[in-house]
């Protein structure tokens, strides 16, 4: 049966895809192989497929599917997380576009709702993984709120909170006032921000002796006036001595507030003085505490101004800050105004101008928790890929801060705990055990109610290498002794403290244990322009947009050439059009052999010979890629592969091997031709499963069996292979590229048979490849000779002079000009180096490998100049 002219990947896609799934070559149970264990990074349910899916997914798929095919019991568990805030925003935006406001509904008509939207659109991201050829064991698909993985998640808060590390309590802490909930300080992003910088006058009240009768405060944020308690100046600062004691008014509604002495205040900036606000501000709540000021919040939980504030009540708090500008400047209080730029933080999820703000909240307790999780990357025990990060974790984790929890959703894990008629509370799995737990405490349980809020997302995420395994609720299971730990995570840099950290402390708290052994930190899909791909840049291509163009294989292979760990990918689709054109390579190489005809003849000694370095290539670059994989350098490994395919299997050996034309070929060099070729189909398949498994089971290689398939076919294991041959066969290449460039330059038909003598004084036994010299440069004969034949045109290769006649094929004016002019660029190259060699500082001072670096070019130009020098001669 012939094979189709062209390779269509959709077809080979669909069609292995459902063979894969239907014969359960994802599936993993426990048994007694080697185990190789991922779990997916879980995609938000509100997610679709996007660059950087790809590019995460691609490298887990690349590494499941090889240690399948080395004989490992690989298990790839997917999944996907509920996404607190992200998807509680959603879900109120579908409403709203029903007509339908959530404060409208209770909280079980809410979740009703949401897990209606979870069911529709939440599947979404997984069914397109299938696309893109991820062979996870779709059977093992968990989701963060299932009931088993949300019980864990309540176990975990109720063991931690009776260690001692959860506590409730008022804190100042990060306020989405668009999401209405705290976030954690991981989930604030900062940013360089253009604002403006106010100068407003604060009257002295009783101002005497000499004393300012009004204070000047630089501020970005008048809009907290109102909430202002007091005016802080540094002790040492000469300009307000005399105001120790005094008081000040609040502008606008003339309250009166102390003025406080504190060398936290910074002479040199501003006006060197203070307004403090302790309840929008985390440095003024900590001024606030000490000096035992007032807290006044003007802001509600939507960041618009409540009765507190006495002025502007209602207003959002970005509109309130013009009109109270405009108000100063009406009462002669804004002294002036001038641009400046400072960091704001902004909400990692609504991209909302965070506000601190004065909040009871849940915490936990980090840095007993955050040591081991420190030790396992600091000793190796987890291992970051790259290692640069080690130093940014280590910062991290040496810095923690206690983590914020709670979050003011109502999708997500609700915190049990339960208070009763007098706002007393326990913690507990039900209301049942909550009642019990009052009644041993000897308070009442009368109209006792769970808390209201939910865990953070991260929270039940952190507890995902253990939880999906149940090995948190049932740690002696045969699925987490054997899946657990885990071996690699493939994750983004970004969330190494959101996520990472947190399966390490929650995976050494359950067994002593870090939950993986390597962090594979990919780096970030950015356009050729270096922007980050985003929707509102219009820059980031649709993943199945592209697949359906260029194939998945093409676009596998177009994200990993240039994604090397932890740095930025600068993602073009012309990547994609080499994966595609790489497919096609293959393709028609395949297509190549397949159309040979077999005989019984004996083979020739280029097919032989070639048979011979492919094998021993094969071993050496495998060697490489598997070296490039243990030190997890994926895009070199697909580059080593790449390369061996296109330039020695295709560009040599498959041209040694292939016969004259409508010549048969030697059944000989046809079976090595169909082993090298299943060989280099299980060497690539991890990079592209379709097309490596659509070869795999055509008629060349026989009627397979139904679970003989590429998938889990073995993978090759590198043997030796002898440097000699190899170096003497790379200069037998030198060779035919010194011919082929000869015949460029002085423009020869490459139909044109050119006689070679060669003078071998390297030990290269050239004779043994006079045949495959012959082939692939088209030589008419090879003569070895111990002189320069007169009239020829040499080259060197390493110490061995060649010489082909081309004499009467040539222009010989042309010739001595083009000679000339190389002489003339080489004596000049020459001189400069005879000049630097010729500068005692450069020698005594500079490396010696440098020196001899030197001294190597000039033998290399002398030699040259002399051969080209005889040339001229022999016209």
């Amino acid at each position: 049966m012939s094979i189709a002219k062209t390779y269509n990947p959709k077809d080979a896609e669909d069609k292995w895809y459902t063979y894969w799934m239907e014969k359960g070559f994802f599936r993993s149970v426990p048994d007694d192989r080697e185990p190789y264990t991922i779990v997916m990074p879980p995609p938000n349910v509100t997610g679709v497929l996007h660059m950087g899916h790809m590019l995460n997914n691609t490298l887990q798929d690349v590494l499941i599917r090889r240690a399948r095919m080395q004989g490992k019991n690989a298990c790839w568990v997917p999944g996907t997380d509920h996404a607190s805030i992200a998807t509680e925003a959603k879900v109120v935006a579908m409403l709203k576009e029903k007509g339908i406001n959530k404060k409208d509904l209770t909280r079980e008509q809410f979740l009703e709702y949401a897990w209606e939207w979870k069911e529709k659109y939440g599947g979404i991201i997984l069914k397109q993984l299938e696309k893109l050829g991820a062979s996870c064991d779709w059977e093992r698909t968990r989701f963060t709120m299932e009931a088993d993985l949300s019980e864990a998640v309540i176990d975990t808060f109720i063991r931690l909170y009776r260690k001692g590390y959860i506590y409730r309590g008022v804190r100042m802490v990060n306020w989405d006032p668009q999401g209405r909930t705290a976030l954690s300080d991981e989930e604030v992003i900062r940013k360089e921000v253009n604002q403006t910088l106010y100068y407003v006058r604060y009257a002295v009240k009783d101002a005497a002796n000499g004393a300012p009768s009004y204070l000047t405060v630089a501020t970005t944020r008048p809009e907290t006036i109102m909430a202002d308690t007091a005016v802080c100046i540094n002790p040492n600062d000469p300009r307000y001595t005399q105001l120790k004691g005094k008081t000040a008014l609040v502008p606008l509604i003339n309250r009166e507030i102390p003025i406080i002495e504190d060398e936290y205040v910074d002479m040199e900036f501003g006006t060197g003085c203070l307004k403090v606000t302790p309840a929008h501000d985390l440095n003024d709540y900590e001024l606030g505490q000490k000096y035992n000021l007032a807290i006044i919040d003007i802001l509600n939980d939507d960041g618009t101004l409540n009765e507190k504030a006495e002025i502007l009540v209602g207003e959002d708090r970005f509109k309130a800050r013009k009109a109270v500008a405009i108000l100063l400047e009406e009462a002669g209080q804004l002294e002036k105004t001038e641009p400046y730029k400072s960091q704001v933080g902004f909400s990692e999820r609504t991209d909302a101008a965070i506000e601190p703000k004065l909040s009871m909240q849940w915490f936990c307790r980090m840095q007993e928790l955050a040591k081991p999780a420190l030790d396992y990357v600091v000793n190796g025990e987890v291992k970051l890929i790259p290692d640069k990060f080690i130093n940014t974790y280590r910062h991290w984790m040496e810095n923690i801060k206690d983590w914020t929890i709670s979050r003011q959703l109502w999708w997500g894990q609700r915190i049990p705990a339960w208070y009763n008629a007098q706002n007393e509370w326990v913690v507990a799995k039900t209301g049942t055990e909550a009642a019990a737990l009052f009644a041993a405490e000897g308070k009442s349980a009368d109209g006792i109610r769970q808390e209201d809020d939910v865990l953070d997302t991260w929270f039940s995420s952190g507890l995902w290498p253990m939880s999906v395994f149940d090995g948190t609720r049932h740690p002696d299971n045969a699925d987490i002794r054997y899946y657990y730990p885990t071996n690699d995570l493939v994750t983004a840099p970004e969330i190494l403290f959101f996520w990472v950290a947190r399966m390490i402390i929650f995976g050494h708290e359950y067994t002593g244990k870090p939950p993986f052994e390597h962090v594979y930190l990919t780096g970030i899909v950015r356009d050729k322009l270096g922007r980050k791909m985003s929707k509102s840049l219009g820059n980031s291509p649709d993943p199945i947009e592209l697949m359906e163009q260029y194939g998945t294989d093409g676009v596998r292979v177009g994200m990993l050439l240039s994604s090397p760990a932890g740095n930025d990918l600068m993602f073009d689709v012309s990547y994609c059009e080499q994966g595609r054109n790489f497919a096609n390579k293959i393709w028609n190489a395949f297509r190549l052999v397949k159309g040979w005809e077999v005989a019984d003849i004996p083979a020739t000694s280029a097919q032989q010979e070639a048979a011979h370095w492919f094998g021993y290539r094969f071993n050496q670059a495998l060697t490489e890629i598997e070296d490039h994989f243990a030190a997890y350098r994926i895009s070199d490994a697909l580059m080593a592969t790449y390369k061996l395919i296109w330039d020695d299997f295709c560009a040599w050996y498959l041209e040694l091997a292939k016969p004259a034309y409508q010549q048969p070929i030697a059944r000989e060099a046809f079976e090595a031709t169909k082993g090298f070729f299943e060989s280099v189909l299980k060497l690539v398949h991890p990079f592209m499963p379709f097309i490596s498994e659509e070869l795999w089971h055509d008629e060349l290689f026989g009627v397979r069996a139904e679970h003989d398939c590429c998938i889990v076919a073995e993978y090759p294991r590198s043997g030796a292979f002898d440097e000699k041959l190899l170096a003497d066969f790379a200069a037998v290449q030198q060779v035919v590229s010194e011919i082929r460039n000869l015949r460029n330059t002085k423009q020869l038909s490459p139909k044109t048979a050119l006689p070679l003598a060669i003078h071998a004084t390297s030990g290269i036994d050239f004779s043994r490849y006079s045949e495959s010299i012959q082939k692939m440069a088209n030589v008419s004969a090879v003569d070895f000779v111990d002189q320069k034949p007169s009239g020829v045109t040499s080259f060197l290769v390493g110490k061995d002079e060649f010489y082909v006649d081309v004499a009467q094929n040539i222009d010989v004016e042309a010739e001595r000009e083009r000679i000339s002019k190389e002489l003339a660029y080489l004596e000049g190259f020459l001189k400069s180096v005879n000049a630097k060699l010729a500068n005692e500082r450069f020698v005594q001072n500079a490396k010696p490998e440098i020196v001899a670096n030197e001294r190597n070019k000039k033998a290399d130009a002398e030699a040259k100049i002399k051969l080209l020098n005889e040339q001229l001669l022999a016209f």
